[in-house]
């Protein structure tokens, strides 16, 4: 265990986690009435690069820790601001893992329940949100109240998942955790475009079987990584930290074993495959990045630098190449009809490789904001890259993932860049309930609403 891994499994004394509290709330209720304000957190997994723009910023660096693991109990008690690198460093600690990890270390919890967040056991145990049990929440008017799902506030716990922050932040969560094993052992097989539904459904329903994503790298090249937890090291883990990529792997090995932690952080070192971007992983400039610099808030940070600076723009311009727009999307989709979308996205948009994760909810009801079907099998779909941007239409091949989304029953994450218009974003985001909550914790609108937040901030 590193230095870092001892730091977060230390946990934060109660006394510290009140003070920092108090101190969120002086500062939020010192802020004039009309100034928009937002956390100052040191990374962000956001795709809206002007969100938060001139907003007064509260420090909620004293939030960032974890005040309890109780493998008994089967939770963790998590400051709001504790990324998922925090709090897996301290759960593993303890032989215990949240039941979902999104797939970058510094995703913080607060963002995940307000926002979404995804991973291979999300076909079994749903969405981040799914695990909590309880929630402090700092309201827009500044006050902490505790959420649960039964009692005073419960449809404000029900209502808090896809709000992102616009009814309020998440200070203190409750969340479920599951024990582990040392090891992941896992499968990499190949489907034909054809059965991939079938397959996927087959994966899901196997009761042997604990992970489950894939990978696109072609219109006729799809892989199911299935895994399981082990104790069994086998010839010894593999390493995708150093000089091997772990998506390159998936084309050539049929199984494979990893510490869990290193199974959990897969796609974090390359940004799942993004990383080739920057020239990361070729085999003359890997040995001399640094392994520290190997991680996705670095690359995140890049890409911002280039669309602040505008520096790809410009040399597009020099060179007299087309201009590009990023498609940077996760969507579900029903699993019957993934193929449709595939087939359309393959012929529309072309972005390669893709990600599949397959999606169930965990509960047996709608969460207001983000209505999937309880006991339906989804699949997120995660393409992020550029293409050429159409003649005369910037935002064309975006506007073409949403609507194949809304044909298909299925539903997109607010994460980044939304180009519905008004009246198209609350028939899919459930605009009575959501302004229903609105009215009730924030009578004041003293917070921007969902689709001003997403369309515009």
């Amino acid at each position: 265990m590193t230095l870092t891994d001892l730091s977060a499994a230390r946990p934060v004394p109660r006394a510290a986690h009140d003070a920092a509290v108090a101190e969120l709330q002086r500062q939020y209720r010192a802020v004039p009435q009309g100034t928009r304000v937002r956390l100052g957190k040191p990374t962000s997994n956001l795709f809206r690069f002007g969100a938060g723009a001139g907003a007064q910023l509260l420090d909620a660096g004293a939030l960032t820790g974890v005040l309890d693991v109780d493998p008994v109990a089967g939770t963790a008690e998590v400051q709001g601001m504790a990324t998922y690198e925090t709090i897996v460093a301290a759960t593993l600690a303890r032989g215990v893992m949240p039941l979902v990890v999104p797939q970058l270390k510094t995703i913080t919890l607060g963002g995940a329940v307000t926002g979404l967040g995804i991973e291979s056991t999300s076909y079994r145990h749903g969405l981040p949100h799914e695990s909590v049990r309880e929630m402090d929440v700092l309201t827009p008017d500044g006050d902490l109240i505790t959420v649960t799902p039964e009692g005073e506030h419960a449809e404000l716990f029900r209502g808090f998942p896809n709000s992102y922050g616009t009814l309020g932040y998440a200070l203190r969560i409750v969340i479920d955790v599951q024990p582990v094993r040392p090891y992941v052992a896992i499968e990499h097989r190949r489907v034909g475009s054809s059965e991939l539904s079938q397959a996927i459904e087959a994966a899901c329903a196997d009761p042997e079987i604990e992970f489950v994503d894939g990978t696109v790298f072609d219109r006729d090249e799809n892989y199911l990584t299935l895994g399981r937890f082990t104790d069994d090291p086998g010839a010894g883990p593999s390493d995708y930290t150093g000089q091997q990529v772990f998506y390159k792997s998936i084309r050539e090995r049929t199984s494979d074993v990893l510490t869990v932690q290193d199974y959990i952080w897969r796609w974090d070192t390359d940004w799942f495959w993004c990383s080739r971007a920057f020239g990361v992983q070729h085999p003359l400039v890997r040995p001399f990045w640094p392994r520290r610099y190997r991680r996705s808030d670095v690359y995140r940070k890049l890409v911002a630098f280039d669309h602040r600076h505008g520096v790809t723009s410009r040399a597009y311009r020099l060179l007299g190449r087309p201009q590009e727009e990023l498609v940077i999307q996760d969507v579900e989709i029903p699993v019957e009809r993934l193929p449709e979308f595939l087939d359309a996205f393959h012929r529309d948009i072309g972005i390669t490789p893709v990600w599949l994760c397959p999606l169930a909810l965990r509960d047996k009801e709608q969460w207001p904001l983000y209505p999937l079907a309880p006991g339906e099998l989804y699949v997120n779909v995660g393409f992020w890259s550029a293409v050429p941007e159409a003649p005369g239409d910037p935002e064309a091949h975006n506007r073409r993932v949403e609507e194949l989304v809304a044909e298909l029953g299925g539903h997109k994450s607010l994460y980044s860049t939304v180009h519905y218009d008004e009246q198209e974003f609350w028939k899919h985001y459930n605009g009575p309930a959501y302004r229903a909550l609105k009215q009730r914790y924030d009578p004041n609108g003293r917070t921007p609403d969902l689709y001003t937040k997403v369309r515009r901030s």
